[in-house]
């Protein structure tokens, strides 16, 4: 089979649509389109169903997407085993984390690593889901959640401690609430429930009212905690965020400071094969330099 065939193949498939694929390759779709229909032409399979809503693999397509998928995976890792191969650290990073994370504290601090290594460059994907790193959905990963797969190397990196955040003019306007009670009558910003939360008890706000006796109607759910501190800056209500979010940010301001949610750690994550990796040792150091100097 045609590696390149199967490449535009894998690219259809995890992007669910030809016009995504071909957005990802450079690609138009008709050109994306035509070369899937030769490689079915080739194997005598259909290995999609297209719909106007999009592409949806058949158990032929299902097989060999696993297949692509793998063969991909481990052309990514020999790619980054010779650029490791160099004297200097060099070459592509790709690294995820959660969208609150990243958004707010880790992309203002890539600037600084790019400077210090110029030869080489970063793709950031900020997901509250978790990416596979066992097959090279990315390089590197900071998780909220202490990672269960035994194939991967983690460090601890930080302790995020929670608090509820309001900005000053909805306090001025609506009043600061002094107990846990006279949140009732307040405006909630909640996280929302349809979605894969980054963190165990993400609304815990909501949960420790309910413990007391007390219901919180949340006003706004909002499916990512970028989203949630945007609304709290513009003066819809009081949500809880992560304090490394806003330690900086004079647009909002803590409530009922005493009341915490729980507190977990942050973790480096890399694929166990990446050990040696000249890039994911220049920019871990660089990272825990930059949470040594910060306080959390």
């Amino acid at each position: 089979m045609d590696w390149n065939k199967l490449r535009i193949f894998h690219a259809a498939a995890k992007a669910g649509s030809f016009t995504r694929a071909g957005e990802s390759l450079s690609l138009s779709q008709s050109a994306v389109s035509r070369q899937v229909g030769a490689l079915e032409a080739e194997l005598g399979v259909a290995l999609f169903h297209r719909h106007a809503r999009g592409l949806e693999l058949t158990e032929q397509g299902e097989a060999l997407y696993r297949t692509a998928h793998e063969v991909s995976s481990k052309l990514a890792m020999a790619e980054a085993a010779l650029d490791d191969a160099r004297d200097k650290a060099g070459g592509s990073l790709k690294i995820t984390t959660t969208v609150g994370f990243g958004s707010t504290w880790l992309t203002p601090r890539i600037g600084e690593f790019l400077n210090h290594y110029p030869e080489m460059s970063v793709d950031l994907v900020l997901d509250d889901r978790m990416l596979d790193l066992s097959m090279r959905e990315a390089d590197i990963a900071v998780r909220m959640r202490l990672p269960t797969q035994p194939d991967l190397v983690r460090r601890r990196l930080l302790t995020v401690h929670n608090h509820l955040y309001a900005s000053p003019q909805y306090l001025a306007a609506r009043g600061t609430p002094q107990s846990l009670s006279d949140l009732v009558n307040h405006r909630i910003i909640a996280y929302g429930e349809d979605s894969p939360p980054p963190v165990n008890d993400i609304n815990w706000i909501l949960t420790t009212a309910q413990r007391a006796g007390l219901e919180l109607r949340p006003i706004l759910s909002v499916n990512n905690v970028y989203g949630l501190l945007l609304a709290v800056e513009s003066g819809l209500g009081i949500a809880a965020l992560p304090d490394y979010m806003v330690q900086t940010n004079k647009r909002v301001a803590k409530v009922l400071p005493d009341i915490a949610g729980r507190q977990y750690d942050a973790y480096f994550v890399y694929p166990d094969e990446l050990r040696e990796s000249k890039r994911i040792a220049v920019f871990r150091d660089f990272l825990l330099n930059k949470v040594a100097d910060w306080k959390f």
